[in-house]
């Protein structure tokens, strides 16, 4: 037996626990594949602790003379928040600012991936998906926002149905010069109204 097996058996034996902890009859029929199926389940949802970003990124940096902001919007992504272990999810929307490199656009999703597919609070994911980039592409400047509705907001507590949290980082170019972050967030704003 893997050492995997061997986790993903004692990762299903405490679900197993947890379905009789709540008041449910672990033996019952319906639930008999359960702990199984929940094991590997949240191993694919936090499948990004086990991904090198740098392998990701590292074949997808091309030389090119390209100087003017790169826009990728929209892209869908869900995580599982690392407080109650309930799903949020939403959109990413990312802008670079190259300095003589680019990104496959393709690897930009991956980034959001990564680090979507790991227990999360949106603010920190946001955080890191830029610096990802920045580390990576070295460019004049990056700004994430994500935009997301979260299940623990939703089904417990407030039980807001239709809030949506908006978060952002910008660096560089982004941060430092008031006319580029409003080109950013106004690409965001008139792309958003054309659709």
């Amino acid at each position: 037996m893997h050492d995997s097996d061997t986790k993903k058996d004692r990762a299903a034996e405490l679900i197993r626990e947890l379905l009789a902890e709540i008041g449910e009859d672990p033996a019952r029929e319906g639930l008999l594949l359960t702990p199984g199926r929940v094991s590997e389940a949240l191993r694919y949802f936090t499948q990004g602790y086990r991904i090198d970003i740098d392998e990701i990124i590292e074949d997808a940096v091309f030389k090119e003379k390209q100087e003017e902001m790169v826009l990728l919007k929209d892209v869908d992504f869900y995580s599982l928040c690392e407080h109650h272990l309930v799903p949020f999810f939403g959109k990413c929307h990312i802008a670079y600012i190259p300095r003589e490199r680019i990104i496959g656009l393709s690897k930009l999703a991956r980034i959001v991936d990564v680090f979507a597919r790991r227990l999360q609070v949106q603010e920190r994911m946001t955080r890191e998906i830029a610096h990802a980039i920045e580390r990576h592409v070295k460019p004049r400047g990056v700004a994430v926002v994500i935009e997301a509705q979260h299940l623990c907001m939703m089904m417990r507590g407030v039980e807001k149905q239709n809030s949506i949290a908006t978060t952002s980082t910008v660096l560089g170019d982004f941060k430092e010069n008031a006319a580029t972050r409003m080109e950013f967030f106004s690409l965001l704003g008139s792309l958003r109204k054309a659709y």
